[in-house]
């Protein structure tokens, strides 16, 4: 038989080897039971003849072979040859042209009927083309995305731009739009759907290209196409990024033959294979149908479905008969078989079989139209499911297929279906809202189907007790799905070699129930072992070199330099020790300096990766990861921990690649702990579970870090979607009614509009369905919740071993925030958080582990030390989880607190202040706001930001704060000293960059402001905002930092401080200034940029060292603020708007606080008002006492002040300010740089 795809199988391969060395042998039944038995499995045909039982010839297992084949040569009917018919070139199998007739970057499958579109606009043609007749083939819609499906000439030539249809002679279906294209592009047809079936028809006698969509015909789309000598057209198709077909040529049934039964398939099908399929399926039914009474000596009709194997000789030799014809038909044609038995054959004849026939499954899982009820899809997973309950077939799958190309992980995936029926359109809303829910629940419960058999999948993967064929199918699995994640984590860059997101979503819930089931199964077996509810990842997987991170990166940094720094807490603490030697040469490795070294440890199918695109690991092997191959050289060993005196007694341990790997390395045995390898001290020594499912466990993890969180984020565009359409439609409904009755016109687009709203709402309703029970269900938020709490204790187990911390990966801490984040965010409101069980506990223990660690110096990594920062920033903008900081051990949060208050020089401080900010927001001087005043009419991006919370203040926090500055001075001045710093840095960038915007503005030429500028400049305005209110709360917390001058320093913040406010007082109050300017361009991007949060922020410091002091305190803080040369009342009566009204022109609004009622409270105004009373008068007194100053008593550096200090030993002489301010960076003299060893108060002496 010739082969039309896939392995032939020759007949030779297939022969019994007992047939001729055995003539005489039957079994336990005689010759006569059996010939009736034969006869009765195989019966002769009609057109043999009849014959009876008494002249029939007598049937033995030496004649059936050539019986059989006599009864399979009567199905060799000639068959329509495609070579007869006239009007189609081209190979006798149709398959797209993956070689030469493609444009683009495409994923083809195997069978070279589905496509998967990887780059802008890719395109590709079959390799059959038609030029007389009418023919007919059809696609499965896999997506419902941008997709042009048709007819192409040989001429027509693509690119990322112009797909079929976009040519002359090329002619395309677009669903997603609505349209036909051939150049020019018409309304036609109907919207498409995934799971659709789009029929693609065309009359080449009549010169007419037709489409259907389900079976219903859409109409004639192309008339009077160009026909004639040289012109053939071939099906063909284009479609963007992600989308997905499948064709069908005619290899396999057309899905709705009888609507175009004059059409004929440019495939013919396998007409005279199928039939010898179905007649050797018909002579297995009769087997298992039938059983030979040895005593009574005759035959007896059984149910099939009860039908085991005994070992009867008889009918194992007739299975194998049957199987020795039917085998070739699997392999050439594997969907003429859905099940099956494999024991009848040897192993290296079913293997390619059984690849062939789950390949097919695996395609008719993916491409088979998704009817309402899911029935493809479920008969699909219950056939795969048969087939893998069959011990051998499962290992030889798990072993050669599985996880290769992401097989295992489509399957786990549900792909949905827009749900027409859930979107019932009646006249009442309500009604409409029941229809819809009803109908998402209708669908829940179909999912839970499918989703059950997957999770039953999975657990005949993750079965460890078959270990009579060799290894068990867990172990495989394991060492599969390292590898897997290894693919995925070495190319993230590279999106055409990666598990699709979506697929991994599904994977990774399904993995996890299917763990959690043996997980428990175990502890009902093992009490003293931990349950499920409590699994966590033991510290030991991350340092003891048994489980390959590949290239991931520590919380301390390469492994090469934690072996090296921490060798001596490893002895110590899990009683592992490395070989000098063996380190140097694993640095040597890491580092590339030996390449022969480096050649001997790596395995020998690694490759580099270059240039080109990586190759997946069912093409190539991909590289191990160096820099984390943790013991892969280095000799490891036991310390006895009862002789610490002795020798210690070095145990090798093995090291394998993941592929090498044995139960006993994973489970470990005797003497040997395994995955489990150096239990530190501080772990308790209680059983935790099998250690198989701690690898597998710690994998999830990493699946999570890798795709699903992102994928979880994206799938939430469409339920903002959903929001914007309604209130769009809603919007335009309102317009509708509003529109008077003479503008026709105008209510025709207004009417055009509302149904394509209409259209659209309706659409991603139906997705948001499959997404809420497919995503984001309350079975999927579990699992999530489960493994954020999993994230969370593995992370308090591994903090308590100390400096072997430092192992821990990254992605840990990673999956931690961003877990809680998804939960927070992408799951509400469907779903309530606070609904969760130990909701509160979880809180607290994720508010400690930021809490402690975003400082944490065993943590070296940039990327994660911002990432735990920005994470508690969060975490304190929302009124539960702050109380949940407030929760943690005191002690914790002192620490903290200091670590907050730590200097901003040479560290990241804006996340820091930031948070300091948040803890403050509600206390301080009209700062009660959500959002600024002037933006209150406008609409916030996301309302769920952080910075767009409600106020909610930590007074508890506010007090730590308050005793840390209290008690230790120098921490108080080296803070505030940074505070001050960064803000005279933030608002002199801010005034630097508003300069260059208004200059741009003001020039003739047209001229654009780089966003990045604008976006630079409004963060520097928001960094200065900030700043001030940390001072702001500083100096209402702890005043006497300022005020009291016994205290170091206070005097020299005293004036720097006044010096800053008084700079930002003139700059943003000065009557037609540079900021006014700007301000009232409006320019997008500058929207936070405006009077109030400044002069509001400076407003309050002002208040507290002038109104709410003690008498001391405000006549030292009045007098260093009217010393200051920089010092003008005007600025302070423009707060509430008492300037110069002459110099305001009639169309600008004058600033003053009394217009924010709604933000500043009466007393708050009263304040203000006392404190202009009382600097107008003091300005008043200083200006009368004061005597004029010669020049020559000026400090020399400012001119500003009197000199009041003299230098020590070198006798210089400058003002305090100036001198305080010098020695906070640099100890020499400003004047003959000499080293200045103290500083004396200076009176010039009076003249004689």
């Amino acid at each position: 038989m010739s082969s039309k795809g896939g392995t032939a199988l020759s007949r030779r391969s297939y022969r019994l080897a007992s047939d001729a060395e055995n003539p005489k042998v039957t079994g336990i039944v005689n010759e006569k039971l059996l010939s009736d038995y034969l006869q009765h499995v195989f019966p002769a045909s009609s057109k043999q003849g009849p014959a009876s039982a008494a002249y029939r010839k007598t049937l033995t297992f030496q004649d059936l072979g050539a019986h059989l084949e006599k009864l399979l040569a009567e199905d060799n009917v000639t068959e329509d040859s495609r070579d007869q018919i006239e009007g189609c070139l081209g190979p006798l199998t149709v398959v797209l042209d993956h070689s030469s007739g493609f444009e683009g970057l495409l994923f083809v499958d195997d069978d070279l009927l589905g496509v998967i579109g990887h780059s802008n606009f890719s395109s590709i043609r079959a390799t059959t083309c038609v030029y007389k007749g009418k023919w007919v083939y059809e696609v499965l819609v896999s997506s419902q995305g941008l997709m042009q499906i048709g007819w192409c000439t040989l001429n027509c030539r693509f690119n990322q731009e112009e797909g079929v249809g976009d040519t002359p002679d090329s002619y395309a279906y677009d669903g997603n739009r609505v349209r036909k294209w051939n150049v020019t592009t018409t309304n036609y047809g109907k919207s498409w759907a995934a799971g659709d079936i789009v029929s693609c028809l065309i009359d080449l006698d009549e010169g007419t290209i037709t489409f259907c969509l389900n079976g219903q015909s859409l109409g004639v789309a192309f008339s009077n196409i160009k026909t004639g000598p040289g012109v053939a057209y071939f099906p063909a198709i284009s479609l963007s990024f992600k989308e997905s077909v499948a064709f069908n040529f005619g290899s396999r049934p057309l899905r709705y033959p009888y609507f175009y039964a004059c059409y004929l398939p440019l495939q013919s099908p396998p007409t005279t294979d199928l039939t010898k399929a179905n007649r050797l399926l018909g002579y297995l039914k009769t087997v298992l149908s039938t059983s030979i009474d040895t005593q009574e000596e005759k035959l007896v009709e059984r149910d099939s479905g009860t039908w085991q194997i005994q070992g009867d000789p008889t009918i194992l030799v007739t299975l194998a008969h049957i199987f020795n014809h039917f085998a070739p038909l699997m392999v050439n044609h594997p969907d003429v078989l859905s099940g099956g038995c494999a024991d009848e054959l040897p192993d290296h004849e079913v293997n390619e079989c059984l690849k062939q026939l789950m390949m097919s499954l695996l395609r008719a899982y993916r491409f088979s139209p998704i009817i309402p009820d899911l029935g493809f899809q479920i008969h699909y997973l219950r056939l795969t499911t048969a087939i893998l309950r069959h011990e051998k077939s499962r290992k030889y799958l798990l072993s050669n297929t599985w996880l290769n190309n992401s097989p295992l992980s489509l399957l786990t995936c549900i792909q949905g279906k827009d749900e027409r029926d859930t979107c019932e359109e009646t006249a009442e809303e309500r009604l409409r809202r029941r229809a819809y829910e009803r109908g998402c629940h209708r669908l829940k419960k179909r999912i839970e189907v499918v989703e059950e058999l997957q999770v039953q999948i999975l657990r005949l993967m993750l079965n460890n007790k078959d270990k009579g064929t060799g290894e068990a199918s867990r172990y495989i699995f394991l060492n599969k799905f390292r590898k897997f994640l290894q693919e995925n984590a070495s190319n993230r860059g590279n999106p055409t070699v990666l598990c699709p997101p979506e697929y991994m979503v599904c994977f990774i819930h399904r993995l996890i129930t299917a763990i959690r089931s043996y997980w428990d199964e175990g502890k009902r077996k093992s009490p003293g072992s931990i349950s499920s509810e409590d699994a966590y990842v033991p510290p030991q997987l991350f340092y003891n070199g048994k489980v390959d991170y590949f290239d991931l990166q520590r919380l301390g940094g390469l492994l090469s330099h934690l072996k090296k720094t921490l060798k001596d807490d490893l002895a110590a603490k899990a009683n592992i020790i490395i070989d000098p030697a063996e380190i140097q040469a694993s640095s040597m490795d890491d580092l590339d300096e030996d390449e022969e070294t480096g050649a001997a440890q790596r395995p020998s199918g690694a490759v580099a990766m270059g240039g080109a695109l990586a190759r997946p690991s069912w093409l190539s092997s991909p590289t191990l990861g160096r820099a984390n191959r943790f013991l892969s050289t280095a000799a490891v060993s036991l310390m006895t921990p009862r002789r610490p005196l002795a020798p210690p007694e070095k145990v090798k341990v093995r090291t394998l690649a993941v592929e090498q790997r044995t139960e006993e390395d994973i489970e470990g045995s005797h003497g040997n702990d395994g995955l489990l390898l150096g239990r530190p001290l501080e772990e308790p020594d209680q059983p935790i579970t099998e250690k198989s499912l701690l690898e597998i466990l710690d994998g999830v993890v990493m699946m999570y870090n890798l795709s699903v969180h992102q994928q979880l984020g994206k799938m939430v565009v469409v339920s903002d979607d959903v929001h914007e359409y309604a209130v769009a439609l809603k919007d335009t409904e309102e317009k509708i009614a509003r529109c008077p009755s003479r503008r026709l016109d105008i209510l025709e687009e207004l009417q055009k509009s509302q149904k394509v709203f209409a259209e659209k709402l309706n659409h991603l309703s139906r997705r948001l369905a499959w997404i809420n029970a497919t995503i984001y269900s309350k079975e999927k938020m579990l699992d999530v919740y489960w493994l954020l709490r999993v994230c969370i204790r593995t992370i308090e187990h591994s903090d308590s071993t100390g400096s072997l911390f430092a192992f821990m990966p990254e992605f840990y801490l990673n999956v931690a925030m961003n877990s809680y984040s998804a939960l927070k965010n992408y799951f509400s409101p469907s779903n309530c958080m606070e609904e969760l069980p130990g909701y509160e506990e979880t809180l607290t223990q994720l508010a400690a582990i930021l809490a402690k660690h975003f400082a944490d110096p065993r943590i070296v990594g940039t990327d994660i030390k911002d990432s735990l920062m920005q994470a508690l920033a969060s975490y304190v903008c929302y009124p539960q989880s702050l109380r949940a900081v407030e929760r943690i051990p005191e002690e914790q949060r002192m620490a903290m607190m200091r670590n907050l208050l730590a200097p901003y020089e040479q560290r990241p401080w804006a996340q820091t202040n930031w948070i300091l900010v948040r803890l403050w927001r509600g206390c301080g001087f009209g700062y009660r706001y959500t959002r600024l005043p002037h933006l209150l009419k406008t609409k916030p991006e996301d309302a769920n930001l952080p910075s767009l919370q409600k106020p909610c203040p930590s007074l508890l926090l506010q007090r730590h704060m308050a005793e840390l500055l209290s008690q230790d001075k120098d921490m108080a001045a080296s803070f505030l000293n940074s505070v001050l710093n960064q803000l005279n840095w933030a608002f002199s960038e801010f005034i630097g960059m508003i300069q260059e915007i208004q200059q741009a503005a003001e020039r003739p030429e047209r001229n654009f402001v780089d966003t990045r500028q604008l976006k630079v400049c409004a963060t520097c305005f928001d960094l200065s905002v900030s700043l001030l209110r940390v001072l702001e709360m500083t100096i209402t917390l702890v005043p006497e930092i300022f005020l009291d001058w016994t205290r170091p320093s206070a005097e020299l913040l005293l004036r720097r401080l006044a010096q800053l406010l008084n700079q930002v007082l003139n700059r943003v109050t000065a009557e037609r200034n540079l900021f006014d300017r700007v301000v009232n361009l409006r320019l997008p991007g500058l929207e936070s940029v405006d009077h109030y949060p400044i002069l509001v922020a400076v407003t309050g410091i002002l208040v507290r060292i002038l109104v709410d002091s003690d008498k001391h305190g405000i006549s030292r803080a009045a007098s260093v603020l009217l010393s200051d040369p920089c010092f003008q009342l005007r600025s302070i009566q423009y707060l509430l708007g008492e300037g110069d009204a002459g110099a305001t022109s009639a169309d600008q609004k004058h600033f003053s606080l009394h217009t924010y009622t709604d933000y500043i409270s009466t007393e708050e105004e009263q304040k203000v008002e006392r404190m202009l009373t009382f600097l107008t008068e003091e300005s008043k007194q200083a200006a009368a006492s004061t005597a004029p100053t010669s020049e020559d008593d000026l400090c020399p550096i400012c001119y500003a002040h009197s000199i009041s200090a003299i230098f020590k030993p070198c006798s210089h002489k400058s003002c305090k300010a100036c001198i305080n301010q010098h020695l906070m960076n640099n100890k020499d003299c400003f004047f003959c740089k000499a080293t200045i060893t103290g500083v004396d108060d200076y009176t010039k002496p009076a003249s004689s």
